[in-house]
């Protein structure tokens, strides 16, 4: 996280904010508090002037009066000049008293005596206006200001009174705005002080509370990290502290709540790994943000490539579905993915992240390999194509030499036995299939009922085969390279002869005029290998592992015709299986087939000892 700055720290907005509230505050204080000073001072100034005015032009009437009507004049002019002089402080600069002719007859400054004013103010007095204003003027580049009155002195009221002279004073009211000059100089220094503490304590104030806050900072970038085990120091009780107690809680909820997700996380893992189905999680807009290990088995795509890529092109179907069209498609959608050679295949199945009746958040697509379910399936229509097949065959056989039987020819004393020969033949490879349908069905079941009992085996297939050389077609030959000591083994007799049966027929079967068939049998170690070869014509090396499946014929219309159930080498399989040894075939197209069989002996030496 970038560093805060110094200017746009707290530090620097609380000092900042703080000096502007103390000058704003002083301001205000100082303004108010100044103005109504200097009035209240200019005030009580002009009021005792005023009132100093007021007295003298009393005291003036009589005195001047006199002065006006008497010859000798000295006497009343020192009367005015002490009046004024009892009147005078030291705040008045001038006073002065005229008469009507604007000859100053008394004044404060002796000087003036006998001279003539030109003061307008004075001129106006004479005529009855009375001055009491506040002047300023420049004195050596300096404002001075002074208050001035100037008044009438009359015998009579009102404007019809004798005009005898006029009263002038001028007093310097500097001194007020000096006074004021120097509240305003204390107050700027109050203001100084004032602001120099409210900035120290502005700055104590902002690290107590920024402190707190900057700790809880340093916690939150560690918690970011997925650190939770560093605490947020307490410093006092106030709201801050309690503030950072509450971060603390916070964080031991946030710990044990990310622990339960964690371990949920990996329970999750866990599942999603061992899972035999695949498991594929989108976001809203249908892109790929999770699948597991067997998702990426099923789909041969590392979780590297698949992350990031929309679900319908990584699942081949975006030409079928958009995101929408798998929301509101159905649950599940077959994929084929079967190559020439392996059959693979899939069933998709699609449900959407949403609460309640909020938006969408994502799919969820479950992978589940159902190859071998499809095989099942497709083995069962198989199987019950083929047995209506085979069952549906000698029973039309039988129907048309019936008929025929009933439509006369049961009369004809030639053709009856011989259509009733076919019918009883029918009807035989309808017991033959029905018998071993029963006995693959007991054998799928684990139903062998098998008879185990100690058996010479090189005796057993002699016998067996001495049994086919009486009826073998004569233009077949039989070569035997058979084990010359006796091989007893632990079998089941009948069912041993049966495997053997089922193969030597398919050998005679298969085998043209002229061709031979060769049985051979050899003891190899714990095991006895017997094989059985005919010359027949082959079978395709694409179609050698299915010959052992139930009804399976590589030339099914010759098959048929040279008769079979087509289950013959199925229940070898199964038997063998039984006995737990082995069977397999070899095959050269064209050249003929070999069909070997392993039983084990061990369980001969275990009754012998």
């Amino acid at each position: 996280m970038k560093k805060v700055g110094f200017f746009k720290s707290i530090h620097f907005k609380f000092v900042v904010v703080y000096i502007l509230l103390i000058i704003i505050a002083m301001q205000v204080i100082g303004v108010l508090f100044m103005e109504r000073q200097e009035e209240k001072l200019k005030g009580n100034f002009t009021k005792n002037i005023d009132e100093n005015a007021d007295m003298i032009e009393v005291n003036l009437e009589e005195e001047l009066e006199n002065y006006l009507t008497q010859s000798e004049k000295e006497e009343s002019q020192q009367r005015l000049s002490s009046l004024l002089q009892d009147f005078s402080f030291s705040d008045i600069d001038k006073m002065m008293i005229v008469n009507a002719d604007r000859q100053i007859i008394a004044a404060n400054d002796p000087a003036l005596v006998g001279k003539k004013t030109d003061e307008t103010i004075v001129s106006q007095a004479l005529l009855g206006i009375v001055t009491n204003e506040i002047f300023q003027k420049e004195d050596n580049d300096k404002l001075v200001r002074t208050y001035v009155v100037s008044k009438p002195i009359q015998v009579g009221q009102g404007q019809n009174g004798q005009k005898l002279g006029a009263l002038y004073i001028e007093a310097s009211i500097e001194e007020i705005y000096e006074l004021s000059r120097t509240l305003n100089e204390i107050l700027a220094n109050a203001t100084i002080i004032a602001l120099a503490i409210t900035a120290i304590l502005g700055i104590i104030l902002a690290s107590t509370i920024t402190r707190p806050l900057a700790d809880m900072q340093k916690q939150a970038q560690v918690m970011a990290r997925g650190d939770f085990t560093r605490k947020v120091k307490v410093y006092d009780q106030d709201e801050i502290g309690q503030l950072a107690a509450s971060f603390n809680d916070l964080t031991k909820k946030l710990q044990e709540a990310n622990d339960i997700t964690e371990s949920e996380r990996t329970k999750l893992r866990s599942v999603l790994s061992y899972m035999t189905d695949g498991v594929i999680a989108t976001d809203r807009e249908g892109y790929i943000v999770l699948m597991n290990d067997r998702s990426e088995e099923m789909l041969s795509l590392s979780r590297h490539e698949a992350m990031g890529r929309f679900l319908p092109e990584v699942l081949g179907i975006e030409e079928e579905f958009s995101t929408d069209g798998l929301e509101d498609s159905a649950n599940s959608h077959i994929l084929d993915f079967s190559s020439n050679e392996v059959p693979f295949i899939i069933r998709a199945s699609f449900s959407v992240i949403q609460k309640d009746d909020g938006p969408v958040n994502g799919v969820i697509t479950v992978l589940h390999d159902i190859t071998e379910q499809e095989q099942i399936e497709r083995e069962r229509r198989e199987f019950v194509s083929n047995v209506s097949h085979e069952l549906r065959t000698p029973l039309t056989t039988m129907r048309s030499y019936l008929e025929a039987l009933q439509d006369g020819a049961m009369s004809d004393e030639q053709l009856a036995p011989k259509f009733l020969n076919v019918t009883q033949q029918e009807t035989e490879r309808m017991i033959r299939l029905v018998t071993d349908l029963l006995q693959l069905s007991k054998m799928d079941n684990k139903d062998y009922n098998l008879n185990f009992q100690k058996v010479n085996l090189r005796e057993l297939i002699h016998q067996v085969i001495d049994r086919f050389e009486m009826s073998k077609n004569e233009k077949i030959t039989f070569e035997k390279y058979i084990y010359d000591k006796p091989l007893p083994v632990r079998v089941d007799r009948d069912k041993i002869i049966q495997v053997l049966d089922n193969i030597i027929s398919n050998a005679l079967k298969y085998s043209p005029d002229g061709g031979k068939v060769i049985f051979t049998m050899n003891k190899e170690g714990n095991s006895v290998h017997i094989s059985i070869k005919d010359e027949g014509v082959g079978i395709p090396k694409q179609n050698l592992t299915k010959i052992f499946d139930r009804f399976y014929r590589v030339d099914k219309a010759r098959s048929r015709e040279i008769g079979g159930t087509g289950l013959g080498l199925a229940i070898a399989k199964e038997v063998v299986n039984a006995h737990n040894g082995e069977i397999w075939a070899e095959s050269e197209y064209g050249k003929g087939t070999t069909i070997h069989v392993k039983l084990p002996t061990h369980q001969t030496r275990e009754e012998s000892a």
